[in-house]
């Protein structure tokens, strides 16, 4: 099995590297061989929205007009068994590099008869710094955007600074299933419940901010 890495940080020594690495390493200890690509490192541009409509070759032709590490990426993530997106959490969301990738990944997959990508097994990590309240929210648009591209998300993990140490043992320990294959089939009922909960967290906790956003404007 070949596992593909996709890190959305720039910084290879950093929190977001350490999660991608944890799970190499659980993928090599179970004899699963990978590829860490961090997308600051590719020349990659953000979507042109070409034509009127904001469309283009993406959805007549299904792929990019635009010439750059794009396509190669993209066969790379054909190419593989497991894709995993490592992503650093920026305003509870994607990182810049990683929007712009998945944007782009996202048009060239919407509505395609051929739909390459269709049940891949996909995995997600976002690691959070500062209070890590947002990698809940990052977690969910992480997850809708790869289900969109037609991806099987087997999970995908919150991780902040304050919990680090005890996630990266469990995110090796996923990496070692990855490379087993467990999860990569069909989702389980804990899985969908896993992706519910998430997504009530996400709420739960806009409104808490909206709300201390209201409280904190009345008092000035």
């Amino acid at each position: 099995m070949h596992v593909l890495i996709i890190a959305g940080s720039r910084n290879p020594e950093g929190r977001t590297a350490g999660c991608a690495g944890a799970v190499a390493r659980g993928l090599a200890r179970a004899g699963a061989t990978s590829e860490t690509v961090f997308l600051t490192a590719c020349n990659l541009e953000r979507c042109r929205q070409c034509d009127a409509d904001g469309w283009g070759l993406c959805l007549r032709e299904g792929r990019c007009i635009i010439e750059d590490d794009f396509a190669s990426l993209v066969e790379k993530i054909v190419s593989a068994d497991v894709v995993v997106f490592a992503n650093p959490v920026y305003f509870s969301e994607l990182s810049e590099s990683m929007r712009a990738f998945l944007d782009r990944l996202r048009r060239i997959s919407y509505r395609r008869p051929e739909q390459p990508l269709k049940g891949k097994p996909a995995f997600g990590v976002c690691m959070a710094g500062s209070g890590g309240g947002g990698a809940p929210f990052c977690c969910f648009s992480l997850e809708r955007v790869l289900r969109t591209i037609g991806f099987s998300v087997v999970d995908v993990v919150p991780v902040r600074r304050q919990n680090i140490d005890g996630r990266l043992p469990m995110l090796e320990t996923a990496g070692e299933r990855l490379a087993a294959g467990h999860g990569t089939g069909s989702r389980s009922l804990n899985q969908r419940l896993g992706s519910l909960t998430r997504w009530i967290i996400s709420v739960v906790v806009y409104m808490a901010y909206y709300r201390l956003g209201l409280v904190r404007r009345m008092r000035l």
